[in-house]
């Protein structure tokens, strides 16, 4: 126990760590947790706690805990090249055999994926690249990015700015200019209740609309969106909503980009979100379920038209000047390939797609009643509970933020890892994508009991 005691006093100490109240946490008033092993869906802490990981770690390990497939391939990628370069058309297996991988998973018309780390860094490649593509045809000013409210797109100054919520935002002089934000497309918090879902989408199109209007639709370069919201409340799109703004898009000559992060790689109970909603993205961003986050890895994926411009661009200009050190790392890339054989060995697309219905549905069912449940809401193997101080006035709590987490902490002594969401009450789940159905009865059940515990 000395150790541990140590380590915790470390920790407090030394470890600065993300999306965290500094303050309370040095002081030792905030909550600490240090992990040491898992396995499937659980995860064990340093004092023995068993755990069931309703949120996958961050929405990113798919496969699940303990798999030493991937462990092993990247002990034998360490042993014969830890390191070598991507630059100057250098490649290490691994990586070449990934990106093959991963382009014949992707829809028809995307021609290559650049490697990167994190979906942070994917976003900051794709905004390069798109103003990069921009200045070869000539349009100098097409450079503005449509992003929406609620969404997330990482941390860095250009994803950070193209994300819309106000914790990544306060006091870090965010956003950048030529970032833009529209409407979110959140049903539950439409402006007027008494819109339908169809009255809904048609007013999000307006506003799309009219913001490029406004703005100049020769100034316009992409619109950034998560093919369903998460930060910002695990969210699915209205009926009829990605068609339109895809229309809307081809109107004006403006690149979409599909924030794969969270979405690729089964967790929709397809292969990526763009097969799920329809959409032809020129870009797609992907990161954590393509390595199952066993190692470091991010993809920008490009289309054939972005990639011809590209190529076009380099031979008037010479060479690309875009790279990180770590692109296409042999180490992450050996995991990605071993976790993409796992996905499609154990059948972990159709699980996401089977038990993610039976856990949406039976959460609803358990809990959708609740006096201060406003709604339960998920697609693929992601699900929602949206907390409300008065249901049927859809009153939310005030502070906002301040209910989710007691009911969180609730669950967490009940085994239950769940995630309270970062600007509003919302219960997030997002568990590995092996989850069992049983393991779903027991997210439902903790959710049950936590909610009756602090809500009554």
């Amino acid at each position: 126990m000395l150790t541990n005691d140590q380590l915790a006093q470390w920790d407090r100490e030394n470890f600065f760590h993300p999306s965290t109240h500094l303050g309370q946490f040095a002081r030792g008033d905030a909550p600490q947790r240090i992990m040491t092993g898992g396995e499937g869906a659980t995860v064990v802490d340093r004092d023995g706690n068993r755990l069931l990981d309703g949120f996958a770690g961050l929405y990113c390990v798919n496969v699940g805990y303990g798999r030493t497939e991937i462990a092993e391939a990247i002990s034998k990628q360490a042993h014969e090249l830890a390191y070598y370069h991507a630059y100057a058309g250098h490649g290490t297996e691994t990586a070449i055999t990934l990106a093959k991988m991963v382009l014949d998973r992707a829809p028809d018309h995307m021609s290559k994926v650049y490697f990167g780390l994190g979906g942070s860094d994917a976003n900051e490649t794709n905004v390069k690249l798109i103003w990069y593509y921009n200045n070869i045809l000539g349009r100098p000013e097409k450079k503005k990015i449509i992003g929406r409210q609620r969404g997330y797109h990482g941390s860095g100054l250009i994803s950070g700015s193209l994300t819309a919520l106000k914790l990544f935002h306060a006091k870090f002089d965010l956003p950048l200019d030529r970032i833009l934000h529209t409407e979110a497309p959140y049903f539950y918090r439409r402006p007027d209740t008494d819109m339908s879902e169809a009255d809904f989408t048609a007013w999000l199109l307006s506003e799309l609309e009219s913001l490029i209007e406004r703005e100049g639709p020769d100034t316009i370069a992409a619109f950034i969106g998560e093919p369903i919201l998460g930060t910002g409340g695990i969210v699915p799109p209205p009926a009829g909503y990605w068609d339109g703004v895809q229309k809307i898009l081809n109107k004006h000559d403006i690149l979409l980009v599909a924030d794969e992060v969270v979405t690729g790689f089964g967790r929709m109970g397809t292969m990526f979100g763009s097969d799920h909603y329809g959409l032809k993205p020129d870009f797609m961003t992907i990161a954590k379920g393509l390595t199952s986050a066993y190692a470091p890895l991010s993809g920008s994926i490009v289309s054939d038209r972005v990639w011809d411009v590209l190529t076009r661009g380099t031979d008037e200009n010479g060479v690309f000047g875009h790279g990180w050190t770590y692109s296409a790392h042999p180490i992450g890339a050996a995991a990605g390939v071993a976790n993409l054989e796992l996905i499609d060995k154990l059948g972990l697309v159709e699980n996401a797609r089977d038990t993610g219905a039976y856990l949406v549905g039976a959460m609803r069912d358990a809990v959708g009643g609740h006096k201060n449940v406003g709604e339960v809401r998920g697609d693929g193997m992601l699900c929602a509970v949206e907390l409300v101080e008065d249901r049927d006035a859809r009153r939310f709590f005030d502070p906002a933020g301040a209910t989710c987490p007691k009911v969180v902490g609730a669950m967490a002594r009940r085994g239950v890892i769940a995630r309270a969401m970062p600007q509003s009450d919302i219960i997030g789940f997002a568990p590995p994508l092996c989850l069992t159905r049983e393991e779903a009865d027991k997210l439902v059940a903790a959710t049950a009991e936590s909610l009756a515990e602090v809500l009554g």
